[in-house]
């Protein structure tokens, strides 16, 4: 297929056919699964439904080079097809790479990501085990007071100004067809960089809250939260401005990558159970109340560090969970 097409289009013959042929296998597997969505009835929400093609002038380029496609000499990366190009190294790779991704952002910066065997550097064993429950008003609250991470409302500081670009992009925008003029093109680039200025900042605290509670403790129990259904609520803004995935994602990667045990919760009823005798409360709590007494035993405690034990019970890191009583929900996973 590729073979005959590069021999009638000769602006295919100019770039490698590592990457093309590497396009050709993404589509090839996206389409078979979303074909395989379609034959076992999967829910239209949950499809992955078909890949579309997209105009040259909208699509970020992105190139595959398998381990043949590509090589390193002197620090350079040496790519299918003579090109040779100098990286700007984040860190020392820990291994033979055996594949790389090469790709262009808004902002017209290239990247390089190589794909290594996963390596694990284990930490100092600490015996202490966390719980960690996901909110809005506070990103992350722990049964730590010291490993709390707070919401740094890093998109509504800078909201006023990105609302400025984007009023300028509105401004200058041309009729359809027409190519956008060099006003446009500047507001578009400043809002682009100001996003991804955003994007590290919350990437960057989620990184370091991650690297202390790892380092603090062996045994950490995640709430299993998906915050996809927050978007649909009046707190979609600021839990989008949280960013509780990118935190979440982050944990779970510190704790693979040093080999602490991470154990996902069911988050059902985690607000209204008690940490302390295991009691359920009768009536729904509303978000207002932030404050959790237990009707059985006369416990109280701030609502979501009652939660974050709870996590610690449920996933059995303290003596009330081995037994499976309640608060008993089954354990999520195990990932290390």
């Amino acid at each position: 297929m590729l073979t005959g097409w590069r021999a009638e289009h000769a602006w295919l013959r100019e770039g490698a056919s590592v990457p093309q042929q590497q396009i050709i296998r993404d589509f090839g597997r996206a389409r078979a699964k979303a074909v395989d969505d379609i034959r076992k009835r999967v829910p239209v929400k949950r499809r992955t439904g078909m890949p579309r093609f997209k105009r040259k002038g909208l699509a970020l380029p992105t190139l595959n080079y398998t381990r043949h496609g590509f090589r390193l000499r002197d620090g350079r990366l040496v790519l299918a097809g003579g090109i040779a190009v100098t990286v700007v190294w984040s860190r020392d790779l820990p291994g033979r790479p055996s594949s790389v991704r090469v790709y262009r952002d808004v902002l017209g910066h290239w990247y390089c990501s190589f794909v290594v065997p996963a390596r694990i550097e284990p930490l100092p064993a600490t015996g202490k085990a966390i719980g960690v429950d996901w909110g809005v008003r506070q990103i992350a609250t722990t049964t730590s007071d010291d490993h709390d991470l707070a919401h740094p409302a890093y998109g509504r500081r800078a909201a006023a100004t990105v609302t400025k670009y984007q009023r300028q992009m509105a401004r200058r925008r041309r009729p359809r067809g027409q190519a956008a003029s060099r006003g446009y093109q500047r507001a578009a680039r400043r809002a682009a960089k100001l996003h991804r200025k955003v994007r590290r900042q919350r990437v960057d605290d989620a990184r370091k809250w991650a690297k202390r509670v790892v380092t603090d403790h062996d045994r950490i129990a995640v709430e299993d939260f998906r915050p996809r259904f927050l978007a649909k609520t009046t707190l979609a803004r600021k839990a989008a401005d949280a960013a509780i995935g990118t935190a979440k994602a982050e944990l779970v990667n510190m704790a693979r990558k040093h080999g602490r045990v991470v154990t996902f919760v069911n988050p059902k009823h985690t607000t209204t159970d008690c940490a302390r005798c295991g009691a359920r409360t009768k009536h729904a709590l509303p978000l207002s109340e932030r404050t959790y007494t237990c009707t059985v035993c006369g416990h109280t405690s701030p609502r979501d560090k009652n939660s974050a034990h709870v996590m610690l019970v449920r996933a059995g890191f303290v003596p009330a969970g081995d037994d499976g009583g309640r608060p008993g929900s089954p354990p999520g996973f195990q990932a290390a």
